[in-house]
């Protein structure tokens, strides 16, 4: 009875008809966005077309059908809807997400969040694998502003280098060098400025 109260109110706030619906069992169905703020790349598999509806309605794995692989980064704020149980899980979300978008990377290097706002900042907070993501927004409302899901690597513990393909490792050398002569440029910028404002006091 309460959950079905608190659906009721929740489902009154919605302005885009993605309602939560109540089963017979007591468990309940509804909708949550994830942003994927992805910072390194993911390994797909290489020259697999689109999933299709029919390869989704038959669960065809069309990571399955090659063992070339490449590597490329996903838009950055990528937004994903999913439609779920009361009884999915985190795991499960993450498992879901990286079938989607045929990501073959070992779930354990990603981590949903859920990010909230307050007194002006933002907060992010890593969810157990075991939470439910759904009654979680149940609690929270359909306002995104007050709670949102945010996939991101996992950065807890010693990075496991051994778990990422050449072609990933490749691309690290590659940010980091790029972050490297970005923050060179910043230490100059800093200096050269300093020093214009010292010659022009004397």
């Amino acid at each position: 009875q309460e959950i079905k109260q608190k659906i009721e109110k929740y489902n009154a706030k919605v302005t885009n008809c993605l309602l939560m619906k109540l089963n017979d069992d007591g468990t309940y169905t509804g909708f949550i966005k994830v942003h994927l703020k992805l910072r390194r790349p993911v390994t797909v598999p290489a020259g697999i077309r689109p999933q299709s509806i029919y390869d989704a309605l038959k669960e065809v794995n069309l990571a399955d059908m090659t063992d070339k692989r490449t590597s490329f980064y996903l838009p950055l704020d990528a937004v994903k809807q999913l439609h779920i149980s009361s009884t999915t899980t985190v795991s499960e979300v993450i498992q879901g997400l990286l079938k989607k978008f045929m990501v073959v990377d070992n779930p354990q290097k990603f981590a949903l969040f859920k990010e909230m706002r307050k007194d002006g900042q933002v907060l992010f907070q890593k969810l157990p694998l075991t939470e439910y993501p759904l009654y979680l927004r149940l609690l929270a409302g359909p306002d995104t502003d007050v709670l949102t899901f945010v996939l991101k690597e996992n950065e807890t513990g010693e990075v496991e280098w051994d778990a990422f393909s050449i072609p990933e490792l490749q691309n690290f050398l590659m940010i980091l060098d790029k972050e490297e002569k970005d923050k060179i440029q910043q230490v100059r910028r800093k200096y050269e400025k300093f020093k214009q404002r010292l010659q022009q006091s004397l």
